[in-house]
């Protein structure tokens, strides 16, 4: 799976990609526009960090934030319905987890939660890619944000 596959089948379908970005920072978007002529299905890209940018660009909730944290499949659900309705796209994908090198108990290095958004479906899932630290845990995060976009365009999601 590349960001080329994605691309094409977005391309293919006429649907406008976005993304809303915690902790891959825009490694998702930067993979997807690092190859000429994505400006033809990439609407834009959301880089939220912090919890007040989670909520103040993509309206996710602060009741959600502190009930769940923003590590969870909740987050991720609004991350992604915000950054479809916040832009012109009309798929959106979402990344929340801990890249590391810390982690708790509770909510591990490595796990991150995804949001995929189409319309009014929303849809999540959490990965647990382990202690292998920060660079492949952003890495694999990225990849499988981007494995998401392409099964939903395949699927015609």
């Amino acid at each position: 799976m590349t960001a080329r596959e994605v691309l094409d089948a977005a391309r293919a379908q006429d649907v406008m990609i976005t993304a809303a970005e915690s902790c891959t920072g825009g490694m998702v978007m930067a993979a997807l526009t690092d190859i000429a002529g994505s400006s033809a299905v990439v609407e834009r890209g959301f880089v939220t960090y912090s919890n007040a940018a989670k909520r103040e660009m993509l309206g996710v909730l602060e009741a959600t934030l502190e009930a769940y944290g923003a590590v969870s499949e909740e987050v991720a659900r609004e991350m992604a319905a915000g950054a479809l309705a916040n832009s012109d796209a009309g798929l959106a994908v979402s990344i929340t987890g801990i890249a590391g090198p810390s982690g708790s108990e509770h909510k591990p290095e490595g796990r991150v939660c995804f949001g995929l958004a189409k319309g009014t479906k929303v849809q999540s899932e959490t990965q647990e890619f382990g202690a292998r630290g920060r660079a492949k845990v952003r890495a694999a995060a990225r990849d499988h944000a981007l494995g998401l976009l392409l099964k939903a365009l395949s699927q015609g999601a």
